[in-house]
């Protein structure tokens, strides 16, 4: 990553504004249920503590749509964020005007005020350059450390890298360099594994992944969309019509390329999705007019996790089956596994694939976990981030 760490700049006695990604999940009485996110900031916030510098924390919470709307309040993380720093966290009301402005210039070098949600104003996601330019005026230096919003180009991710200087954070600058290594110069061999539902979901990922990959496995509801490009009945399962055509051509391209693509060679299929469907486990050429697919079989988890096991760099985007369905989720886990036993560089990203390897108490075990859903799938398919592109290279 040729961007300038703030690792590599004087702090002491600055006003720092750090964008982080706190969109933390909550319940109905705003208790956050998964904190990762939080955790996932403290390196660079102590980085900054440590250094002297007045820490101004900012973030978006769920989509209160332009509007301040208490439910979307970060006072629950301050709270949170707190006892994990072992500080005072100042909670402000806002996220400009002169009246934080005045408070920040209050703040005693190595202090920490989290601002309100920045999505409280439309201004934020509209990129509008005063509400970017209200937000710089409260600080010397800009840090983005929000690879979870690097995707978005917002007033707080992008439009204030316009007018102070902006680094990389910790979390930002682990993200970039990890994926960034895997897609440009990968330790071989190389092997992708796509799920999820939709084909549609993931073209330019598998498009871009394809030149590069040495295997490139497929899973999850849009394998059905590859096996009927293979002339393969694939009964009731999810298919799209529209994208049959497109994933004959990418079926071409693996070939062209000399690259395996590997489908699954079984699955286990109910009459209803349901998860006390009765299950059976059958060849994709046994699939019948009403079954329904939905999940790798054995055979398919064991060829895709040997295939793991002899990869140096592996990257796993979405899971295998409908994993939240106990008797769905063995594909998805068995692949789960096979990464955390992987002795080379094992990458996680997008929502489904971190909680399954949460689930399995597996995490530790992988090289990185990706905690940018949308802005992993992006960096994959070889997009520049607004987020990314606004800091300062070296």
């Amino acid at each position: 990553m040729n961007k300038i760490g703030i690792e590599e700049v004087a702090v002491q006695g600055k006003r720092v504004f750090v964008r982080v990604d706190f969109n933390v999940p909550m319940d109905d009485s705003q208790n956050i249920t998964d904190d990762t996110r939080i955790r996932a900031a403290l390196p660079t916030i102590k980085h900054l503590v440590e250094g002297g510098a007045k820490v101004i924390l900012a973030s978006h919470l769920g989509r209160p749509k332009g509007k301040v709307n208490p439910k979307y309040s970060l006072a629950p993380v301050s709270r949170r964020l707190g006892e994990l720093l072992g500080k005072e966290i100042i909670m402000a009301q806002d996220c400009i005007g002169q009246e934080l402005k005045s408070q920040i210039d209050k703040m005693a070098n190595g202090q920490v005020i989290l601002l309100e949600n920045v999505r409280f104003y439309d201004e934020e996601e509209k990129n509008n350059p005063e509400f970017a330019k209200q937000m710089a005026d409260l600080a010397e230096l800009y840090v983005n450390d929000a690879f979870g919003t690097a995707h978005r180009a917002h007033a707080s991710t992008e439009g204030i890298a316009k007018y102070i200087p902006a680094y990389a954070g910790f979390l930002m600058k682990k993200e970039v360099d990890i994926m960034g290594k895997a897609l440009a110069n990968p330790t071989r061999p190389f092997v992708a594994i796509i799920g999820g539902a939709k084909v549609s979901d993931k073209i330019g990922v598998i498009d871009n992944l394809i030149n590069k990959v040495d295997k490139l496995i497929i899973g999850g509801g849009m394998a059905n969309t590859f096996l009927k490009a293979q002339g393969l009945q694939v009964g009731k399962s999810l298919v799209e019509a529209e994208k049959v055509e497109l994933a004959q051509e990418l079926l071409h391209k693996a070939e062209e390329s000399g690259v395996k693509l590997m489908l699954p060679s079984d699955v286990v299929v109910a009459k209803e999705f349901s998860e006390t469907a009765a299950s059976t486990v059958l060849k994709v050429s046994e699939i019948t007019a009403d079954d329904l697919a939905l999940d790798i079989g054995p055979q398919s988890a064991e060829q895709f996790a040997q295939a793991i096991a002899s990869a140096q760099t592996v990257i796993w985007n979405g899971p295998m089956g409908v994993f939240e369905m106990e008797s769905f989720a063995k594909g998805t886990e068995r692949i789960a596994q096979a990464m955390a036993e992987c002795q080379g560089t094992t990458i996680v990203g997008g929502g489904d694939s971190v909680a399954a390897v949460e689930k399995m108490g597996v995490a530790k075990s992988l090289t990185h976990i990706s905690t940018g859903g949308g802005a992993s799938l992006e960096f994959l398919e070889g997009k520049i981030l607004p987020g990314v592109a606004a800091l300062q290279d070296k």
